[in-house]
């Protein structure tokens, strides 16, 4: 059944593309704390959330391992002077740099989930946040029915989000990989290394992570950030 359903849904998003990941660029931008004047966008792609970022912080950074994709990228941000995009993985950031708002949208699934956590947590600064938008991997009936759900709406957004079509085939062209970690797996994982952080399921097919750090570490506390094992 849910084999059938996945090739039906193939098909609806080549007739009706649509970015399932900047549907939820208006509730990352609502995650930004106040305070914020610097950003990271990791796996950026063409740049969308970095300009959207740009209209909340004083300076917005996106990194990407594709240097086609960041030249386009840096070619719709002309107009943006505050805007910055460097040829980078999560694993070579910038260099000695912590933003106030560090964020990941269907990246993390791409390296060991302790791995990405933990570099995410040493990018951001003092009192900054975390925002992930990831994948998992259906593993319960929760995550069956919540499926079932998002066949319909994610045929009714394409057909609303025609008009957009062009923009979205750039969007879905960037390399892709299946999930293999479930969200039973990425909520034990954030307890470890992320402390306090909120994981919950998102309708097509996507679970959200909001972590926000300390304001400053106690007397001899030192950051939380050791990659554990499973």
């Amino acid at each position: 059944m849910r084999t059938v359903l996945l090739s039906m849904l193939d098909r609806v998003n080549a007739a009706h593309p649509w970015s399932h990941n900047d549907a939820y660029h208006r509730w990352i931008l609502r995650q930004v704390p106040n305070h914020a004047t610097t950003s990271l966008d990791v796996g950026c792609g063409t740049g969308n959330l970095v300009r959207a970022l740009a209209g909340r912080v004083d300076r917005a950074t996106g990194i990407d391992t594709d240097r086609a994709v960041v030249d386009l990228a840096r070619s719709r941000s002309t107009a943006l002077p505050t805007v910055t995009f460097e040829v980078r993985d999560l694993r070579d950031p910038p260099d000695g740099s912590v933003f106030d708002v560090v964020t990941a949208v269907a990246v993390v699934h791409h390296l060991p989930l302790p791995t990405a956590l933990a570099r995410l947590r040493s990018l951001v600064a003092p009192g900054g946040r975390v925002v992930v938008v990831g994948c998992y991997r259906a593993a319960t009936r929760g995550d069956r029915l919540l499926d079932l759900v998002a066949v319909p709406a994610n045929l009714v957004m394409g057909l609303l989000l025609s008009a957009r079509s062009s923009e979205a085939r750039v969007a879905m062209s960037a390399p892709t990989a299946p999930p293999t970690t479930t969200l039973a797996e990425v909520r034990a994982v954030a307890a470890q290394l992320l402390p306090g952080a909120r994981v919950r399921r998102r309708l097509f097919w996507r679970y959200s992570l909001v972590y926000s750090a300390p304001e400053r570490l106690a007397p001899g506390q030192k950051p939380n950030v050791t990659i554990g094992s499973r």
